[in-house]
């Protein structure tokens, strides 16, 4: 195993109060605190303060993001502060994913359908083989990973050794890359596959786009040359390396037999359970389909849904936990989870789901009680598996806090932008006082005479549309935002708001986390009192941290009673300005409103297949007519660059590029 050390490269050092977070993290982990909290507001850099703990406390680290974009993100991220060391992304490998399902209402069955993303599973297996080879490793992860995954001990225990001058016929070295599940191709090699070419053998792993070629003299390996997947450039000539299985779930031939006998025994039992309850044809469904499922399983070592059957395979009691993506890690490592307040509930919640779509499946004939116990980790389960733990979050949540030995403070920003001031307005019409709409529309009317922008959060969708109608009739340029909207519209509606194209975006929930919009300089929340999800205090606070990009930001509640949320979100609020206000007159820090360039970034999403076509068409026109195969492998190299960067945005862009040539190419031919 690799011994090599986490070292960070980064172009600035730690500022403001970073250095201090620094300090106090990696001394709590030093004394062994289970859980710390870092409370980090909006643009205070936590991802750079995250990444000089894990240099200073030399771990492995998993670090758990809420959804795929964010683990992106952050992948990318780490992979620039440690370039040198094994930074992976591990999230679900499905590009869609329809469960297996039964509604008993309108008696519908729905089977699985799946189309899983060969690239992603490429990159989970670039995860779990760099935990079994290194130390140096940050795995990027989405809550994904405490789904059931094939053991470790199973899958590191029959990955093969090949070296120089092993002892080993070409068909015996053939026999071992099917055992483990590598698929035969006389054509171009994808991972997880090999061909024969003389008396040599090419391989490509599962966990990267090399092919390795294995030549063979009297029954010996003469020699090994790694080449790239694409160019056939040869890379280096290698003694030795290890191949491990091309899947995760791995199981040897007695193995196969002591679950086969067990499924049987379980079927009997469950037979004569729903016979007895009298549902007959529940029990006839269960019969067929699992002989069914055992036949294809003796067979060829494999049926569709095999998964369900996963606790017999393991060798696992009923009930017990399965194996996950944090079996992989060793007794030692430590666990980020970013945006806690959402990723933690989500993390909460996922075992319920899945237990629920189950359990009507097992009663109602289509699986065995065992497909129950393929499933997430329950979350106590999720926490008896993370050693220490360091939450990050600017709106930790209760769970966070009470766990927390201590909760480390990160709200100077390196820019001195401190956090928005914050007042209280009524709603309803008072005096000289017109209520919150001609209110917001006055202060509205004042900040796009000095050139900024407005955002408005309403409770309701039709309350944003009728909203932004009622503004557009008193001369402001508005729009609403929010869930039925295509991702597609709202990247274009917040491109048209930054450029000015109008003034005043109204929206529900979509504003609360993660835009970064430093022209807006006045946000009204509106209904601010209506005490709920929307006008929660880690809401509000959200919602309020949206001004903290420009120095004039400035934050309306509009309320006529004062909610204990709203206490508590301005509270919080003024306690962070007062921290940041001091700190800048200590330091003699002028803030300065953050200057972002506004690229358009529809011209990155719109219609990726046209545009693919287009550049085809207008760029590579020449090529396409001399050497179409010359341009495929162009593309096949920019791809791989950019997925080794862990580019997603650009990789499929390429990706659409490549099959738009494809599809040309077979037109004409």
């Amino acid at each position: 195993m690799s011994n090599q050390k986490f070292k960070l490269q980064a172009q600035y050092k730690p500022a403001g109060d970073q250095p201090k977070a620094i300090e106090q993290l990696v001394a709590g982990l030093k004394k062994g605190y289970e859980n710390q909290t870092l409370l980090g507001v909006t643009g205070s850099g936590k991802t750079f303060t995250m990444a000089n703990v894990i240099e200073q406390i030399q771990k492995p680290t998993l670090v758990i993001a809420h959804n795929k974009t964010l683990a992106a993100q952050l992948a990318q991220e780490y992979k620039e502060f440690f370039p040198d060391n094994a930074v992976h992304y591990f999230v679900s490998y499905y590009d869609y994913y329809q469960p297996e399902a039964y509604i008993p209402v309108t008696d519908t069955y729905i089977e699985k359908e799946a189309m899983i993303n060969e690239e992603i599973d490429r990159l989970r297996h670039a995860s779990t083989q760099a935990l079994l080879t290194r130390k140096d490793v940050i795995i990027v992860a989405s809550v994904s990973c405490i789904y059931g995954l094939g053991s470790p001990a199973e899958y590191e225990k029959v990955n093969l050794k090949i070296a120089v001058g092993m002892e080993i016929s070409r068909a015996e070295m053939i026999r071992k890359f099917i055992n483990i599940h590598f698929e035969r191709n006389n054509t171009d090699l994808k991972p997880g596959e090999f061909r024969a070419v003389g008396n040599s053998l090419e391989i490509m792993p599962v966990n990267e786009k090399l092919i390795y070629r294995i030549t063979f003299a009297e029954n010996k390996i003469g020699d090994i040359v790694k080449m790239d997947g694409v160019t056939r450039r040869i890379v280096s000539d290698e003694k030795t390396f290890f191949l491990f299985p091309a899947k995760h779930f791995i199981t040897n031939e007695e193995e196969k037999k002591l679950a086969i006998k067990s499924i049987k025994s379980e079927l009997e039992a469950q037979l004569k359970l729903l016979k007895k309850e009298g549902k007959l044809l529940e029990a006839e469904r269960l019969k067929r389909r699992t002989t069914y499922d055992l036949s294809l399983i003796k067979e060829v070592g494999y049926c569709n849904g095999i998964e369900n059957y996963s606790r017999h395979f393991s060798g696992k009691g009923a009930g017990e936990p399965p194996d996950s993506l944090l079996s992989y890690f060793g007794p030692d490592f430590l666990t980020i989870i970013d945006e806690s307040h959402v990723t933690i509930p989500q993390l909460n919640g996922m075992y319920a789901g899945d237990a629920s779509r189950k359990k009507n499946l097992i009663d109602h004939g289509f699986r065995l009680p065992s497909s129950r116990d393929n499933r997430p980790l329950k979350f106590p389960e999720f926490v008896e598996r993370v050693n220490q733990v360091i939450y990050t979050s600017a709106t930790p949540s209760d769970y966070e806090l009470e766990k927390s030995a201590q909760v480390v403070e990160q709200v100077i920003r390196p820019t001195g932008l401190i956090d928005p001031e914050v007042e209280i307005r009524g709603i309803i019409e008072q005096g000289s006082y017109k209520g919150q709409v001609f209110d917001f529309i006055a202060e509205t009317e004042k900040v796009i005479k000095g050139g900024g922008r407005v955002i408005a959060t309403t409770l309701t969708k039709k309350m944003a549309e009728d909203l932004s109608e009622y503004l557009k009739a008193k001369s402001i340029k508005a729009e609403y935002l929010h869930s039925d909207i295509k991702t597609i519209d709202r990247i274009q509606i917040l491109t048209d708001f930054r450029k000015g194209k109008f003034d005043c975006i109204v929206g529900v929930n979509l504003l609360r986390e993660g835009l970064d919009l430093p022209e807006v300089e006045f946000i009204g929340i509106l209904d601010a009192d209506k005490e709920g999800f929307l006008r929660s205090d880690t809401s509000l606070i959200q919602i309020i941290g949206r001004a903290a990009r420009n120095v004039k930001g400035k934050v309306v509640l509009y309320a006529d009673h004062i909610t204990g949320s709203i206490t508590r979100a301005i509270n919080e609020t003024n306690r962070r300005r007062e921290v940041q206000v001091t700190y800048n007159k200590k330091h003699n820090i002028t803030p300065k409103t953050i200057i972002k360039n506004i690229r358009d970034i529809m011209e990155d999403l719109k219609s990726p297949h046209d545009k693919a076509v287009m550049e085809v068409l207008k760029i590579d026109q020449e090529i396409m007519g001399k050497n179409p195969k010359k341009l495929i492998k162009q593309k096949e190299i920019q791809l791989n660059a950019a997925v080794k960067i862990l580019d997603f945005e650009t990789a499929a862009i390429i990706r659409d590029e490549l099959i738009a040539i494809k599809k040309a190419l077979s037109k004409k031919s």
